[in-house]
């Protein structure tokens, strides 16, 4: 297997534990007050917005060819870890 496909790979297990993170996150937004419940919902959709960025994103580098794909990643892992801090920064929020 390729460097690439395995990179690949590893960033979609990162996007399912993303899924089950906001499957988690919703059902305690659900069970919030009706104040809280609305921030909660406003995080939700941010959430879901980068994680449907970063999903955009590796769609995209599974287009680049075997030799570009290095060249893309370094731009690509800056964006990835902004998405995973925005993540984090949000659920922390729900604690």
């Amino acid at each position: 297997m390729s460097d690439k496909r395995l990179y690949i790979d590893k960033l979609k297990a990162r996007l399912d534990q993303w899924d089950a993170e906001l499957d988690k996150l919703k059902a305690k937004a659900d069970e919030a007050e009706a104040d809280s419940k609305i921030e909660y919902q406003n995080q939700l959709e941010q959430l879901r917005a980068k994680r449907d960025e970063a999903r955009q994103r590796v769609r995209e580098l599974e287009q680049t060819s075997d030799e570009a794909w290095k060249d893309v990643k370094t731009g690509f892992e800056k964006a990835w870890d902004s998405i995973g801090r925005a993540f984090d920064s949000a659920r922390s929020r729900f604690k």
